[in-house]
């Protein structure tokens, strides 16, 4: 007995050993990737991973992390810090080398965006960050009309009223002891407008009033020409063209302001606590910022431009196949030289957004920029290469698989034709459209000229004008609902039965529905 105890208390002692091992958290050798293009982590979970001839989009998860940003992920993994301590740190350097006063790590520019906001509306008072968003002193940021776009949403988050300019004298007469920030979306367009960023940040300067220049896709040139022209923060997304962590982006500034923000977001319990930068994030983002200026950007853009040929002489020969290879423009964002095909569908036997689909659908899974061409009426066909994500070899997979597609494409069929008396839909319907999750009621007041349709739609909040056509019981409409800072797309599909519309809605991003209208 007294030999079996010793025995037990080993064979106890033994594994507490080992998982004292593990805990250590010794770095070891870097994780090697073990999947395959066929199988792997995704696949293992059924989801298709994809090759990127389209963009950074977030949605099919933007850029390709450099090698760099993964190791220093990975090792920043192995130990612990303390916040407050790694942001200053980190921005600090991240500011040293992007030319600016002070940095801080966000969780993507629209983050970034959001947190200069709320920096702007109450800095470092806790009384005023606590009553977000419904109590504020300054409550109110301008953006002028040229600027607005879905991603403002980030000024919105926070609850100000936003105040639309379109000139110098109107954003004068603008400004007043409520404003809190005004925010501008750079582009080759923001410096060609009247109201450009050097005016608005010279009329800025005057008030007192700090300015947020939104540059997330851009390349982040030294000296930054956003803060040489006034700006007072400049924001940029990591996940792109800096292949940084997608969940991390990089909010330039004052050193006051760029604190403040951080101080309202994670882990500090303010209005930003979901705005969480983990440690693999700071140092990931990092290792992008110190691999931008030192990576062969020509070098790049000449890769990128050879791969756009051995592509286009791949498609060479196809009936009625032509490209055109187009170069980077003076826009800061996406540089990277694009290639277009075009073809006559008829001919081929395939338009721009059937191949889209094929190639989304085929082995291996393709994206590609844009799809034109709709069958019967426009055969004229034509889609984008955008070769900025692409991984080596990734180029001759899609020169292969768009060349293998476009000279077998397969059977395709006209879109069924509907016959029978025109449906009369002149009037008033009572439409209620059921969302994936919730009803929204709208009213549809509709004019009919023959076959085609236009009118208004009334939703619950915005309003859009609608057109369409009716053939035979089948009738379609489209509209835009211009929303706050962006729009919603509506095409309703379906067949009319006395008084009585109901099919399909097609909502853009936002998805799907169905609906069921009934003649008021």
């Amino acid at each position: 007995m007294k030999q079996s105890g010793i025995l037990s208390a080993a064979l106890a002692a033994a594994p507490v050993s080992a998982s004292a091992a593990l805990l250590t958290g010794e770095p070891g050798a870097m994780p090697v990737n073990t999947g395959t293009a066929t199988e792997n982590l995704y696949t293992k979970i059924g989801v298709r991973p994809l090759i990127n001839a389209r963009g950074t989009f977030t949605i099919i998860t933007g850029s390709q992390s450099l090698p760099e940003v993964k190791q220093a992920m990975f090792e920043a993994s192995h130990h612990y810090v303390h916040l407050d301590e790694l942001m200053p740190a980190v921005g600090a350097e991240i500011a040293s080398h992007m030319g600016a006063p002070s940095a801080i790590v966000t969780v993507g520019c629209e983050a970034a965006i959001a947190l200069a906001t709320v920096a702007c509306i109450c800095g470092t008072d806790p009384e005023l960050s606590q009553s977000l968003p419904y109590k504020k002193k300054r409550s109110q940021v301008i953006i002028p009309k040229h600027s607005r776009n879905p991603y403002d949403f980030g000024v919105r988050m926070s609850g100000p009223e936003i105040v639309e300019v379109e000139s110098d004298d109107e954003l004068r007469s603008k400004i007043n002891e409520k404003t809190a920030m005004i925010y501008i979306l750079s582009g080759p367009r923001a410096f060609e407008e009247p109201l450009s960023i050097k005016t608005i940040c010279a009329i800025a300067k005057e008030k007192g009033i700090p300015v947020f220049v939104d540059a997330a896709a851009e390349e982040p040139l030294v000296p930054n020409i956003h803060l040489a022209a006034g700006a007072t923060f400049v924001a940029y997304s990591g996940g792109k063209c800096m292949r940084g962590p997608q969940t991390a982006g990089v909010l330039l500034g004052p050193k006051d302001l760029c604190a403040a923000a951080f101080w309202n977001a994670a882990p500090h319990h303010n209005w930003g606590r979901a705005l969480k930068v983990g440690k693999e994030e700071a140092m990931g983002m990092l290792a992008a910022v110190r691999a931008w200026y030192k990576r062969d950007h020509e070098a790049e853009q000449h890769q990128w431009l050879e791969w756009d040929k051995y592509i286009a002489e791949t498609v060479k020969g196809i009936p009625t196949v032509t490209t055109e290879i187009r170069m980077p423009s003076a826009d800061l964002s996406n540089r990277a030289p694009t290639l277009q095909i075009r073809w006559d569908g008829a001919k081929v036997g395939i338009t721009g957004t059937e191949l889209v689909e094929k190639l989304d659908k085929g082995t291996p899974r393709i994206l590609v920029d844009g799809g034109r061409g709709r069958r019967p009426e426009m055969m004229e066909s034509s889609i984008g290469i955008m070769p900025y994500m692409m991984q080596p070899g990734d180029y001759k997979t899609v020169a292969d698989t768009i060349a293998k597609y476009l000279r077998n494409p397969g059977h395709y069929d006209n879109p069924p034709v509907y016959t029978g008396p025109l449906a009369n839909l002149a009037g008033s319907w009572n439409a209620t459209i059921n969302y994936s999750r919730g009803v929204g009621l709208q009213q549809l007041e509709l004019s009919q000229d023959g076959d085609a349709l236009s009118g208004t739609q009334k939703g619950e909040v915005y309003n859009s004008q609608l057109k369409g056509k009716v053939v035979a019981d089948h009738a379609t409409l489209s509209g835009t609902m211009q929303v706050s800072g962006t729009e919603v797309p509506y095409t309703f599909t379906g067949v009319v039965a006395g008084n009585t519309f109901a099919g399909d809605v097609k909502l853009g991003e936002y998805g799907t529905a169905t609906f069921k209208a009934v003649r008021a």
